[in-house]
C-alpha cells in the first residue's frame, strides 16, 4: 500500500500550506460566514469522511486526493478545536491537554496493533485508518496550541510563529545530526507544523493593529488555495514522471 507521499521538503511545504489554508478556511466558514462552530464542525467532519472514503478506495498515491484529505482534517480540526475551546468553554490549555492525551492514546493503540508507527510501513486498512485518525487529532491539537500561543501566552501571532518555527528547526537539526528515532521526529514535526500553520494563518488574516497582515479570511484562503493547487500539480507531474521512468 504505497498511498502516502515520500517525506521530502515538498511534503512539508504542502503540509504547512494545507494546514494554514485549513485554519483560514475553517474560520471563513465558522466566523466570516457566521455558520457557527458546531454546525461548521458537523459540515467539515462530513467533508472529511467523504474525502477519506475516496482515499481508502484507492490502491496508490494520488496527490490531489491525499491532500484533499489533509486539507479536510485541517479545516475540521480548526472548527472542532474552536468548538471545544470557545463554545464548550474548555479554554485553549485544557483543550490542548485533552487533545494531546487523545493523540498519545491513538498512537499507542496503533503501535500495539500494527507494531509500527512508520508511515512508510502502512500495509493494512486498519493501519491507514489509525494514520488518518492521528492526523485529524494532531491537526485539531495544532489549532488549540496555535491559538494558545497567539492569544493566551502573550507571544502574539508573530511570536507564536517564531517559537513554533524554532522548534521545527530544532527537529530538523535533530533529524540530520542525532540518532533520535526518525518515526518519533516525524510525528513531532507533523504536530508542530499544524500550530505553525495556525499562527501563520492568524498572521495573514488578523488586522494590522492586532499584529496581523490584514488579508482577511477570504483573501488569505484564496492565496493559500492557489499555492496548494500549484504544489499539487507539481507533485502530480513528479509522481507521473517517476512512473514513466520505472
Amino acid at each position: 500500500m504505497k498511498k502516502i507521499p515520500e517525506i521530502t521538503l515538498l511534503f512539508w511545504l504542502m503540509k504547512i500550506c494545507a494546514t494554514t489554508l485549513g485554519e483560514t478556511a475553517g474560520d471563513l466558514l465558522s466566523m466570516t460566514l457566521n455558520v457557527g462552530y458546531a454546525v461548521s464542525t458537523i459540515i467539515l467532519i462530513i467533508g472529511f469522511l467523504i474525502t477519506l472514503f475516496g482515499q481508502l478506495s484507492l490502491k496508490k498515491y494520488v496527490p490531489v486526493i491525499y491532500w484533499l484529505v489533509i486539507l479536510s482534517t485541517s479545516t475540521a480540526g480548526t472548527t472542532l478545536s474552536d468548538f471545544m475551546d470557545r463554545t464548550l468553554g474548555l479554554g485553549y490549555a485544557t483543550g490542548s491537554l485533552i487533545l494531546i492525551s487523545l493523540l498519545v492514546i491513538t498512537l499507542f493503540i496503533w503501535y500495539k496493533l500494527e507494531k509500527s508507527l512508520s508511515v512508510s510501513e502502512i500495509k493494512t486498512k486498519r493501519g491507514e485508518l489509525f494514520y488518518w485518525a492521528a492526523i485529524l487529532v494532531s491537526n485539531t491539537l495544532g489549532t488549540a496550541l496555535g491559538d494558545y500561543l497567539a492569544d493566551d501566552s502573550g507571544l502574539g501571532f508573530s511570536g507564536g510563529a517564531i517559537l513554533i518555527g524554532s522548534l521545527l528547526l530544532i527537529t530538523v537539526l535533530a533529524y540530520y545530526f542525532t540518532k533520535i528515532s526518525r518515526i518519533f521526529l516525524f510525528w513531532i514535526a507533523f504536530v508542530l507544523t499544524r500550530p505553525f500553520g495556525a499562527t501563520f494563518g492568524d498572521l495573514l488574516t488578523k488586522p494590522i493593529e492586532k499584529g496581523g497582515l490584514d488579508f482577511g479570511t477570504i483573501g488569505s484562503s484564496l492565496i493559500l488555495f492557489s499555492m496548494l493547487i500549484l504544489f499539487i500539480i507539481y507533485a502530480t507531474v513528479e509522481t507521473n514522471n517517476k512512473k514513466i521512468k520505472k
